[in-house]
């Protein structure tokens, strides 16, 4: 059974049943809120019970202020009194958070043999009425309006930004789809190495090589976008940079995400990526888009016009690619193209995927439905449910099997070795974002959880999820997606 998470969990069992152990195996020691382990701090020892009141008192502060923050509280306690169970359900609820009960219901007779191997053993007929009074308490408990009650062997935490994600981890297990993984870089902290930039670069390919990536994607921005970094913060000509990988690390896919029509004229975009394709053997693809920020326009003088002008120029970009890569050198005209020869050598090795950044339902969806080899989506479900229905709307509506359109998707994933890895992470990166929010918006977990949520994904015909690490700073961090793209490989 999933739990949610972050949630308020309160654990609910006799001495000697196993819940700091079950806590310990499934969350962060900083999630746990035990009242033995706040006896001593606050008293002489776990087993002081004059120091009882203070450290209850300090528990309900503890659990109080997590629960504000919208972070996991773990309550290890015996759980058996109803009145401060009743006081904890109210605390979620005026929290937000989901109220949890899980009973650890251990065999008496092994709680018992716990008890009397300990070094301060309960007295017996103290852990019998707690016994007696457990049979009660699992009674009481599924009539106090708990939004879960689970059993602790049958029982694991599951983020609640993707909920469905454990099945799914284990549907990929036994019955594995196929889904490529590309290496997003927006990020270039070349800097830090010593090396230089054209060394962190093909340390970064190699690594992504190794980990089983099927290719690298590169932003094609002007200045650093505020989501990721700093204005002064280095972001290489993405065309150059991708010419110099195509010469690195054969195998990898090597293109944009994305390129925006305002930069470049169609006709020479269309050249740039011929060569790139004819130098990479063929591995290209080009991610294409209307363009966003005014800023970097501005910057560099180029022209950014309303946006009802940059999706038409989107729409003649496309025709005038596939017109440039057609075979031959036979004039092309249509509504919004008009080129009077297609010369242009050398062609490409093989048919350059083009895929259309942008998710917005009228137009780019339209156009990419109706010119584009695919989209590129959002990553969140509930999102992603709702533009692709648009997006196969538009598909049927231009005469397309929307089978037949690639799905692809930007995800700006944490990864971490394990929960402790993974909220470390999410400590040194949030900045003044609360560590709950930042979670939730980069969907922080193992590699297994991400596992679960790209199976999701693929259940939903996405075929190529394009990863783009926050906690990117070199090729070691790099890593953390090799079991992730060996489980769709």
């Amino acid at each position: 059974m999933a739990l949610p998470d972050p949630a308020l969990v309160v654990l609910v069992g006799a001495s000697g049943s196993g819940k700091s152990a079950w806590a310990a195996e499934h969350y962060r020691p900083d999630e746990v809120v035990s009242s033995d382990r706040l006896r001593a701090l606050v008293g002489s020892g776990e087993h002081d019970l004059d120091a009882s009141a203070d450290a209850f008192a300090l528990l309900d502060q503890i659990v109080a202020a997590r629960s504000r923050r919208g972070l996991t509280a773990v309550v290890d306690t015996l759980g058996l009194d109803p009145v401060r169970r009743r006081s904890y359900l109210a605390l979620a609820r005026s929290s937000g958070m989901p109220a949890v009960a899980v009973l650890v219901d251990t065999d008496p007779a092994e709680c018992r043999r716990r008890n009397r191997a300990r070094g301060m053993p309960v007295p017996a007929p103290v852990l019998a009425g707690q016994l007696r009074r457990m049979r009660a308490a699992a009674d009481e408990i599924r009539g106090e309006g708990w939004d879960l009650v689970a059993t602790a062997g049958q029982a694991r935490p599951e983020a609640s930004h993707t909920p469905g994600a454990t099945m799914a981890a284990s549907r990929q297990r036994q019955r594995p789809v196929r889904m490529g993984l590309v290496l997003q870089l927006s990020r270039f902290p070349w800097d830090e190495d010593p090396a230089g930039p054209a060394r962190w670069l093909a340390a970064v390919a190699r690594a992504a090589a190794e980990a089983g990536l099927q290719g690298i994607a590169l932003m094609d921005h002007l200045i650093q976008i505020p989501q990721v970094g700093r204005a002064w913060e280095p972001i290489p000509e993405p065309w150059v940079t991708l010419g110099m990988l195509a010469g690195l690390e054969p195998g990898l896919r090597l293109g944009t995400l994305v390129t925006p029509v305002t930069f470049r004229a169609p006709g020479i975009l269309a050249k740039t990526v011929a060569t790139l394709d004819v130098l990479s053997g063929g591995r290209s693809f080009c991610g294409i888009g209307a363009g966003w920020w005014q800023r970097e326009h501005a910057g560099f003088g180029l022209p950014f016009p309303p946006a009802r002008v940059r999706l038409d120029e989107l729409e003649s970009a496309i025709e005038t690619l596939r017109a440039l890569w057609q075979p031959g050198t036979r004039p092309y005209r249509s509504e919004r193209v008009f080129l009077p020869e297609t010369t242009c050598y050398p062609r490409p090795v093989s048919r350059i995927p083009v895929i259309v950044g942008g998710s917005g339902e009228k137009r780019t969806l339209a156009i990419a439905a109706r010119l584009g080899d695919g989209c590129n989506l959002p990553s969140d479900v509930g999102t992603l449910d709702r533009k692709l229905a648009v997006f196969r709307e538009h598909c049927v509506a231009a005469g397309r099997d929307p089978a037949q359109a690639e799905v692809t998707v930007l995800d700006i994933p944490v990864i971490g070795r394990d929960r402790e890895d993974a909220s470390a992470i999410v400590e040194r990166l949030r900045g003044r974002t609360t560590a709950a929010a930042f979670a939730q918006r980069h969907h922080a977990g193992t590699a297994d959880e991400h596992i679960g949520r790209y199976r999701l994904l693929a259940d939903r015909g996405v075929k190529t999820v394009f990863v783009s690490l926050p906690h990117l700073a070199g090729p070691e961090d790099i890593g953390c997606l090799a079991p992730v793209a060996a489980a769709f490989a």
